[in-house]
């Protein structure tokens, strides 16, 4: 009785506990925040991007827009820094509480925010941001603000992420630009009833957060601040200070010119009024777990070309395919009887075409002897045929069962790569997965980032695992610096680069650089975390498991390798061979890149396609590969090691290609620095990608060669 009770109480207490974890449990996209009548809505400003540039900037770190006061809205005091995760920090976000003043269900025609004095050098870096095509990004509910745009036919509309933060326009007298802040900004929040008892209760859920702007004159101002027509047309605020002209015929005595634009500091400022509009909306159309389907309704037309991938990939795979059948059947032929082999797979010795003039036994026979013969010569002819008869006739890939195996140079150096590959084949992996399930999604800010990171550390055991029991099959005792190099080669390298880019950043003041402290942090994750779960499967690897067992012994000497045709030599075979793979995913590596790089409004969210084209992809270099070292091996070239591992990453180089064309073909990059960080981190995620289907190329030459020579057996 007593134990029974203790089991319900055991029961009730695991039951509270597995309600309070739920509770505890955050999902970004699918828990849901609602809000009541009269209750304030943090507004967040985050950071000013450009499709043009690869530097962002902190929003409050502009010159010319209002700075914080530090007074509470909706419980934050403007300008504290709300905590960020890996992934947000990496990508440059810099999120902060605002002034602006949004509560639920009351609408603001207009509210002062601030007036705001600006100098030359401001006025400059203003113009300069304008004429890059920079626009800011701000949050509520998680959401950020978008712009709203209708299609051509008015069926319907899409948002695009951000506002432009002004604009640019020419002078219908002088023919010159003129450019113009946004100094009004109106805000329209878009809602619906909460689902479930929160909708009893009055409550309400955000489905869209929409920002218009407008550029307002200072002139003709209210009491309030605020413009005296806010919606009407009125001229706009216009960044230009009035040149000193008396300065600057100091500066240029002699001369009968003075230039226009003056950008030395004389104290002269522009004073800048800000103000904004609220309007909250109800609206059903909007499912709350649809809200985000408006950032990607302009995407849809493009289904067409994801499926066109997809066949595309699938055409290609499929001719790769029959490649490989038919090298496959040809290699079981030769071992199972029909080249030279028996029924048990042992090399069978050859049987010789009788030399010409030679003739067969039976012929001896019925031939009589001839007068210049002597009757014991027969005898002597049939001693030499027997010998010769049953020579052993091996030719192509069958003469490298003794040298096969033999360990590569650099042997040091693969193991590592190879271990650090199977990390990220476990991270991609991963990543694919939970985004298919809809875990990673935009709602999740920087989470792509996170997650990768977090899945790359924790596969730092089965890195130091298949890199040591690799390095012990290839002859090496030194296993804990083969550990240290696994877990600090290849990152050290990406931390190394990363690094020497931040300075580069850094000297711009853009918050795409890396804070101190999160560089600190990601030098500890590699060597308190990741550094010791490498050395736990490397311990693991070397000591309790045996080195990978090889179906032939390898002869002391080794084979001399005759002379190559030439697309087997040098980089030739990796650079076919990738191409394969390339024509398989580029047509979906344009869309990757036209959010990465030229289209930052948008997101990218059709990993249902990626994950399928992936697949196709990693199929595709498996398949290459196999037929490649098939070739190499025709060509009795046993160092087919490090080949077969350039010849799996080897579409990494047509891949950096690609952003190269894309570079300059669609882009419209500004900067030496926003270009040396496009090359720079293509370079890297082509390394990496390279890296990871260099492994899987490995991985899948390493099964093909010791299944085909584990089918023979050589003496």
């Amino acid at each position: 009785m007593r134990s029974g009770l203790q089991l319900q109480l055991c029961r009730l207490i695991a039951f509270s506990a597995a309600i309070s974890l739920a509770h505890a449990f955050y999902i970004p996209g699918f828990s849901i925040r609602s809000y009541v009548d009269d209750e304030a809505i943090p507004l967040q400003v985050n950071k000013v991007y450009s499709d043009r540039s690869q530097l962002q900037y902190a929003y409050y770190d502009l010159p010319f827009v209002c700075p914080p006061t530090g007074k509470k809205h909706a419980g934050y005091p403007s300008g504290k820094s709300i905590s960020l995760n890996l992934g947000e920090v990496l990508r440059g976000d810099r999120v902060m509480a605002s002034d602006y003043d949004i509560v639920v269900g009351q609408d603001q025609e207009c509210q002062y925010l601030c007036t705001h004095k600006v100098s030359r050098q401001d006025v400059k870096r203003a113009r300069e941001l304008i004429e890059e095509g920079y626009v800011a990004e701000w949050i509520v509910d998680n959401l950020p603000g978008a712009t709203s745009f209708v299609t051509v036919d008015r069926t319907h509309k899409y948002y695009a992420a951000g506002f432009k933060i002004g604009y640019k326009d020419f002078s219908p007298v002088t023919g010159k630009q003129k450019y113009y802040i946004n100094n009004h900004i109106t805000l329209v929040i878009r809602h619906r009833r909460a689902p479930g008892r929160a909708g009893n209760r009055g409550g309400k859920v955000i489905v869209g957060f929409e920002v218009y702007t407008k550029s307002i004159e200072a002139a003709h101002r209210a009491s309030t601040g605020c413009p005296q027509e806010v919606h009407g047309e009125t001229n706009g605020m216009e960044m230009y200070i009035t040149p000193n002209n008396t300065k600057l015929a100091s500066q240029y005595p002699s001369s009968s010119y003075l230039p226009q634009e003056d950008d030395v500091d004389d104290g002269s400022t522009l004073t800048i009024p800000y103000s904004y509009s609220v309007y909250f909306r109800e609206d059903d159309s909007i499912e709350w777990s649809k809200r985000w389907d408006l950032y990607f309704n302009n995407q849809e037309d493009s289904n067409v070309i994801h499926w066109l991938a997809i066949i595309n990939s699938l055409v290609i795979c499929s001719l790769l395919t029959v490649i490989v059948i038919m090298v496959i059947n040809r290699t079981y032929r030769q071992v199972h009887g029909k080249d030279g082999a028996g029924d048990d797979g042992k090399l069978l010795p050859k049987r010789r075409k009788p030399a010409s003039g030679t003739k067969s036994p039976r012929s001896r026979e019925k031939a009589p002897a001839g007068l210049l013969q002597q009757e014991g010569e027969t005898d002597r002819d049939d001693d030499f045929s027997s010998d010769d008869e049953f020579v052993e006739d091996i030719t192509g890939w069958k003469m490298l069962h003794g040298d096969i195996f033999r360990a590569p140079v650099y042997a040091g150096y693969l193991a590592p790569l190879i271990g650090s590959g199977t990390q990220l084949v476990f991270m991609a992996t991963g990543l694919l997965i939970l985004s298919c399930f809809g875990i990673l999604n935009p709602s999740f800010r920087g989470g792509f980032v996170s997650v990768g990171m977090g899945l790359f550390i924790f596969a730092g055991v089965i890195s130091g695992y298949f890199s040591s029991r690799l390095y012990k099959t290839f002859g090496g005792i030194n296993w804990r610096k083969n550990t240290l190099m696994t877990a600090l080669l290849f990152p050290g390298l990406l931390f190394t680069t990363i690094f020497i880019l931040n300075l580069f950043v850094w000297a711009q003041a853009s918050s795409t650089a890396l804070p101190f402290g999160t560089l600190v942090g990601l030098i500890a994750l590699m060597l308190l975390i990741q550094l010791p779960l490498v050395y736990i499967g490397s311990w693991y690897g070397f000591h309790q498991c045996q080195p990978y067992e090889h179906p032939t012994k390898t002869n002391s000497t080794p084979r001399p390798i005759p002379e190559q045709a030439w697309y087997t030599q040098s980089v030739y075979p990796a650079l076919i061979a990738g191409f394969v793979p390339f024509a398989v995913v580029f047509i979906e590596l344009l869309f990757v890149f036209r959010s990465l790089w030229q289209d930052k409004s948008g997101y990218y969210y059709v990993f249902g396609f990626l994950s399928i084209v992936s697949l196709v992809g990693i199929v595709a270099v498996v398949e290459v590969t196999v037929v490649a070292t098939y070739i190499m091996l025709c060509q009795e070239n046993y160092n087919w090691w490090w080949q077969s591992f350039f010849i799996g990453g080897g579409s990494s180089f047509w891949i950096f290609c690609y952003c190269v064309v894309f570079y300059y073909t669609k882009l419209k990059i500004q900067g030496f620095v926003s270009a040396l960080l496009f090359f720079s981190y293509s370079f890297l995620a082509c390394s990496v990608y390279g890296l990871l289907t260099g492994t899987v190329g490995f991985l899948t030459a390493y099964a093909f060669v010791r299944r085909v020579y584990g089918a023979i057996k050589a003496d």
